[in-house]
Formats: structure tokens, sequence, C-alpha cells
């Protein structure tokens, strides 16, 4: 399977070393599900696309600081192809910024939460095991990095997780189209980055429990295989 990655932002430099671009970050973890996967990375950011859709098996949309309401260029663009994707039923995953890009192009609403930041491990509890799940535990752990939230759902998309913070928190349209408003690819180590660096814009009480909540232990490589379940069965 080759997955394209649709990268939406820059690793701030000093962190690239330890830390790698977002691209990198995902094929670390994918890999560790699967070490045959290929990858190929388009920087939408700067409008780079593949010059053929079908270029590769499926696409996945990585994080960003950007919200996907800003009225940027590049941004419109990307939603163009997120529809042109869902009218071609082309298999896509959508990772936080991703996540809302979905819901926004598709006819959602994407907005900045009045219940402010959420940071640090959170729980993201399912309503139901969708095929692809590995049928265990219906909570998912994970590392979240976000003040933006999809407030109101794209028609056709499904909620299956969520949490009473972030009530759509894992969607799915149709058998082509995952997102999670979470980061499977993030490790604790960049996740304390994020928050030292936004400190004082989270405030001390987010800032602390945030903190002390990435001592828990992050399913991402659980999430990561759960994506290659989706891309290779689909399922509802």
């Amino acid at each position: 399977m080759k997955l394209g990655i649709l990268k939406t932002d820059t690793v701030r430099p000093e962190w690239v070393p330890t830390y790698g671009e977002y691209p990198d970050m995902f094929m670390a973890l994918l890999r560790q599900a699967d070490p045959t996967l290929e990858f190929a990375v388009y920087d939408v950011e700067h409008e780079q696309y593949p010059a053929d859709i079908d270029e590769v098996d499926a696409y996945l949309i990585t994080g960003s600081k950007s919200g996907v309401y800003e009225d940027k260029p590049w941004i419109k663009k990307l939603m163009a192809f997120v529809r042109e994707l869902h009218q071609r039923r082309k298999k896509l995953i959508g990772i936080c910024f991703g996540h809302q890009v979905v819901a926004q192009a598709l006819g959602g609403r994407v907005e900045k939460s009045p219940k402010g930041w959420g940071v640090g491990l959170h729980t993201h509890r399912f309503h139901t095991a969708p095929d692809w799940h590995d049928q265990d535990d219906l909570e998912l752990d994970i590392l979240v990095s976000h003040q933006d939230q999809v407030l109101e759902l794209a028609d056709d998309m499904q909620v299956l997780a969520g949490s009473e913070f972030c009530e759509n928190a894992v969607c799915q349209v149709g058998d082509h189209i995952l997102t999670f408003q979470g980061h499977p690819e993030f490790v604790p180590g960049y996740a304390n980055e994020i928050m030292v660096l936004r400190r004082d814009l989270l405030g001390e009480e987010v800032y602390a429990k945030g903190m002390t909540s990435i001592s828990g232990t992050h399913q991402g490589v659980r999430v990561a295989r759960w994506i290659l379940n989706f891309l290779r069965d689909g399922g509802a």
C-alpha cells in the first residue's frame, strides 16, 4: 500500500532533529503497524498535489496550527481536493486539522470551542466498535492539542467516539473517510514541547492538567492498526 501524506504545517526548526516533520511522525507510527508501507508526501500548504489522484492508494491529512475557517487560498484548494476525494470514494484519513477540514469541506462547521484548549492525554469513548476496530476496550487514550472543534457534522458523517470535552472526536463518512481529532502520531515528548511553548496561552490550570496527563499510556500504535484496517477493508 502507498499512502499520500498531505502536509499542512511545518514543525518548529529546533524540534525537527528530535521529532522530524509531521510526515516523518506518521511514517514512523504507521510503519510500526506495517513496515512494508510506502509513502509520498505532498506539501499542500505550498499547493503541491499529485499529478494523478490515483498515484497513491489512499491519503492522510496532517494536523496544522491553521484553522480550517481561515481565508487562505491553500486551505480552500485543500477543501476542494477533499470534495474530489469524497466524490471519487478515495480512501482518506484526517488527523486533527485534517479531521476538521473534512467536516468543513463536506458541509459541517468548525469553530473555536467555548470549552477552550484540549491538551495532553484525553480519553475518547466509542459508542460502538466498527468493523475496523480491534473489538477490545471502547475507550481510546490519545494525545490531543486543539482549541477548534467540529461543532456541526457534515452530511453522512457518523460520530463513532467522543468525550465530554469533545463530542465529535472520531468520525466516519461511508466506507472511505475516517477522521480523528486526536494525534496518534504524537509522542509524549512532543506533546510536552507544545504545551511548554503555549503555557501562557493555555493558562496554568489547563497546562498543569495536560502535563500531568502525559505520564499515562498513549495508544497511538493502536490507532495506526485501526487506520490500516480501515484503509484495507473499510467497514462501518
